[in-house]
């Protein structure tokens, strides 16, 4: 008798020890052949049929998730179900590299086939954040939420109803988020929001320099480079897939890369020839030093500066500036009687003077070098600083604009054009506030205005017109997961005063999820049509394809919205007569429109994904400013790269946003009083294990990658600490228990918790998973009113 198919599936497995031995390498990620998951296949699928060769169909599909690799998954499936899992097997080259699935990528089909999952809708029946839920139907969830919608926005106006910030389609043509806001905006409108979690002092910052954001090269060009600088830029373990492999190849081809972080990251481990730790929110004191070094010793590139460049001495100011105000002026401290020296800079970011040094030599010296800048140093107090100074640094010294430089800042770069749904447009116009700010939003939104980040308030109108009341949380565990400040943020979410309606659309009971008082459960990617796109340099789109049907109830985000717009009547102007396969075929001839060989759907259905070469589609950001500046201007005010931002001038506010980009005392930093109670800076940092809060639930990736809070040798000494042992991390804001990690791998002075553990609080409000958010603060940056996530105090002592 020939065995059932989930005999077979099961028999097919790979040891959890082995899995383990796999994913715990710390350089780039490797491939291994068709692992399939030991997870047993759940009850909603029956044991029905037989393995035949014949029967086997491999779809091509990827996660739309907020990764940064967006690997390519081929789906084995049999009979309906997905029996394993492979990725990319086409020729690995330089201008085409593969695009391997990592450890998480090979995880999926326990994450679809996961008992865990949410089955069908519920009603919340206990209190906010209990988790306590009672089963209803589709139907009946529907006419709740539309009778509660109805409501809420007859008695406070359509201001009153937000999409919050996720994450969880950020990958895909149909966001969640995008399709509430286009029922919202066919209802009479909503308040939206701007900026990102993840990169909203860069994002706000780089074009006071540049007039865009759009400052990167093609990776191609690293290899160009005499010397890569990768300052908080930790790409094996944030996005795995192409950076770090052009970053490697760089190294293989003689480029020196050097790591500027106070973790010795993976990154640092595996492709750094330099490790330089340093104090976390004191980047710009060491770039303030490098910046003396280049001008004190005539290193900067004069001919560059005076042609493209507005601010660097007092010769090359804008108008109705007065004098010492330049950069030349500040660095070399002609107003304040403060040289930025090496020396000066030691005592605050605890790098050696000799090693700024020799870094601001070999980087203005070694032409062309390019400095990339992660994200995880501007998400501070004040990490728009940290965007500015890197890129003063890339002008002052020519690497602008030319093959193996780079012009730092934001970095993003677009090569694949890819289409998303449209969400029609809000009749409230482009009233938005900062995402950071929707706790604020919720329980002063009235008081909100201007100086609060707010944009799009109508002429006259100095305020939002509502606190926020209702809250779709779709695809997302920034509810209260991912965002700052847990303990506070589950108090105003437990106030029904305050939100009076939380839907959530979730896969699993996430500690966002146990918030809601509709919870929705959705699909899979693997249930559904979509298209992935990626992180800058965005050179490939995958076609995600529907691999099974929906498990248990659960439906995608785009059906249980169209139930809601028919309920709503407006299912006609929601859907404009497309399904989910017809709105990626849709998307498809526009993208065909922006690039002609952007693949048909048939095409792209058989090759699975579209990858632009980079054999003849090299970019070099502000190539044509620098080699044409007379037809070619920056997108500035001045026409010219702005080491001196009349605009930030402008807001009279030097102490928090100069007009120069320079070090600016933390509060929470090293400087701060509060060190005499918290001594101790926490940092976090993108996990290998997680996408963020995804996968968090993973028991083999859990046992792969620990929950541990890294804590220096001297530090633990003085606390009497050992390593593996159970400790407590405190501040004003909450409380941790986790194992800690005993490394010299970190900076003495500094602790870090890898962010995205599911929060987890006991009784007495303990966080017992290692929930960064926990000890985090909800006040934002002072420019982009952004995440503040590594600017925190604490102190850690035994459990």
């Amino acid at each position: 008798m020939s065995k059932s198919l989930f005999d077979r599936m099961n028999e097919r497995r790979l040891s959890r020890r082995s899995f383990i031995k796999w994913s715990s390498a710390v350089t780039a990620p490797v491939i291994i052949g068709g692992m399939a998951s030991e997870t047993k296949i759940v009850d909603k699928v029956n044991a029905a049929g037989t393995v035949k060769a014949s029967n086997e169909q491999i779809l091509s599909t990827c996660s739309t998730i907020n990764c940064g690799g967006r690997c390519l998954i081929r789906a084995h499936i049999n009979d309906g179900v997905i029996t394993r899992l492979s990725t990319d097997i086409k020729e690995d080259t330089f201008e085409l590299p593969q695009l391997r699935a990592c450890i998480r990528g090979r995880g999926y089909r326990q994450f679809v086939y996961n008992p865990d999952r949410l089955k069908y809708p519920m009603k919340r029946v206990g209190k906010r954040g209990e988790g306590k839920f009672e089963r209803i139907s589709w139907e009946e969830a529907i006419e709740y939420i539309a009778k509660e919608l109805t409501r809420l926005t007859d008695k406070h106006g359509p201001a009153s109803r937000y999409s919050n910030y996720s994450t969880g389609h950020s990958g895909s043509i149909i966001g969640a988020g995008n399709m509430i806001q286009k029922i919202f905006a066919l209802t009479g409108g909503y308040l939206g929001y701007h900026n990102s979690y993840s990169s909203a002092q860069t994002s706000t910052a780089t074009p006071y320099t540049y007039g865009t954001t759009q400052t990167g090269n093609t990776l191609n060009t690293l290899s160009d480079s005499k010397l890569i600088i990768l300052w908080g830029h930790n790409p094996v373990e944030t996005r795995w897939g192409v950076t770090d492999y052009y970053v490697k190849k760089a190294k293989e081809a003689g480029v020196k890369v050097v790591v500027i972080d106070p973790r010795q990251s993976n990154t640092a481990v595996g492709l750094a020839d330099e490790w330089i730790p340093i104090l976390p929110t004191t980047d710009n004191a060491m770039m303030d030093a490098m910046q003396y070094v280049i001008i004190s010793e005539k290193l900067y590139d004069k001919n560059f500066i005076d042609k493209y460049c507005v601010g660097f001495d007092e010769e090359n100011m804008p108008e109705g500036v007065p004098q010492g105000e330049s950069l030349v002026s500040y660095i070399l401290g002609d107003k304040d009687g403060i040289a930025k020296t090496p020396e000066w800079a030691e005592k605050i970011c605890k790098v050696p003077a000799e090693t700024i040094r020799k870094l601001a030599r070999e980087y203005a010296t070694n032409k062309p070098s390019a400095l990339l800048q992660g994200w995880g140093p501007q998400r501070q107090a004040f990490g728009e600083q940290f965007v500015r100074g890197g890129t003063v640094l890339a002008a002052i010294t020519g690497n602008v604009g030319i093959r193996g430089g780079w012009a730092s800042g934001s970095g993003y770069i677009s090569l694949v054009k890819t289409t998303s749904v449209p969400k029609g447009t809000n009749p409230l116009g482009n009233l938005t506030i900062p995402c950071f700010l929707w706790t604020d939003a919720v329980v002063r939104g009235t008081e909100m205005g201007e100086k609060d980040g707010v944009k799009g308030l109508p002429e006259g109108q100095e305020t939002l017109p509502s606190n926020i009341k209702a809250i779709f949380n779709l695809a997302g565990n920034a509810l209260i997961n991912q965002h700052s400040d847990c303990n506070k943020t589950a108090e105003i979410l437990r106030n029904e005063n305050l939100v009076e309606l939380i839907v959530v659309s979730e896969i699993f009971m996430t500690p966002s999820a146990k918030f809601a008082d509709i919870l929705l459960p959705s699909n899979t990617f693997m249930e559904r049509w979509d298209i992935g796109t990626t992180w800058a340099p965005s050179q490939h789109a995958i076609l995600s394809q529907k691999c099974i049907e929906n498990m248990y109830e659960s439906k995608s985000d785009y059906e249980w919205l169209t139930m809601l717009a028919k309920k709503l009547g407006i299912e006609k102007e929601f859907t404009e007569g497309k399904s989910e396969l017809d709105w990626v075929k849709w998307s498809i001839e526009e993208s065909r429109k922006k690039d002609p060989h952007f693949p048909a759907f048939e095409e792209f259905k058989k090759q699975g994904i579209y990858q632009v070469s980079l054999e003849n589609n090299t970019v070099i950001a502000f190539e044509k400013q620098i080699k044409d500046p007379e037809n070619n201007k920056f997108e500035t005010p001045s026409g010219k790269i702005e080491i001196f931002s009349k605009a930030l001038w402008d807001m009279n506010n030097p102490e928090e946003i100069p007009a120069i980009p320079k070090y600016v005392a933390s509060w929470e930093g090293p400087e701060d009083s509060l060190t005499k109670k918290y001594p101790l800076q926490l940092i976090g940092w993108h996990y290998k294990r997680r996408c963020h809060s995804t996968f968090d639930n993973n028991k083999w990736l859990e046992e792969a990658g620990p929950q541990v809070m890294w804590m220096n040798e001297r530090d633990a000494k003085q606390r009497k600490i050992k390593d593996g042992e159970r400790v407590r991390v405190y501040n004003d804001r909450g409380e941790v228990q986790m194992p800690v990690k005993i490394t010299n791998r970190i900076i003495p002075g500094t602790v870090a918790i890898p962010q995205g553990a599911w929060w987890s609080p006991d009784v007495k409000g303990i966080d017992q998973r290692g929930n960064i958010n926990t000890l985090t603060s909800q006040r934002p940056s002072a420019l982009a009113k952004g995440n503040p996530q590594h600017t925190n105090l604490v102190e850690v002592r035994k459990a």
